[in-house]
């Protein structure tokens, strides 16, 4: 039985906007790797909780808002 996603600010953002994980990290300019231990709020390395930075959450919602990357 497939996993449920997790239920954080970045999950829930990624399912509004349609992304894959793999295009939700490409659109906040991280690793893939650092995006699915964002979205599950667990460090790999460590097991313990993790919060995503702000500035990626400020990423996140400046791109569901149509703003585009500062060149």
């Amino acid at each position: 039985m497939p996993q449920a996603a997790p239920d954080t600010a970045l999950a829930q953002w990624r399912a509004r906007m349609g992304l894959s994980q793999r295009a939700a990290a490409d659109a906040l300019g991280a690793s893939f790797r650092t995006y699915q231990q964002w979205e599950s709020g667990i460090s790999r390395q460590t097991g313990k909780p993790i919060d995503p930075p702000l500035t990626a959450l400020l990423a996140a919602a400046a791109r569901e808002h149509g703003l585009p990357p500062i060149s």
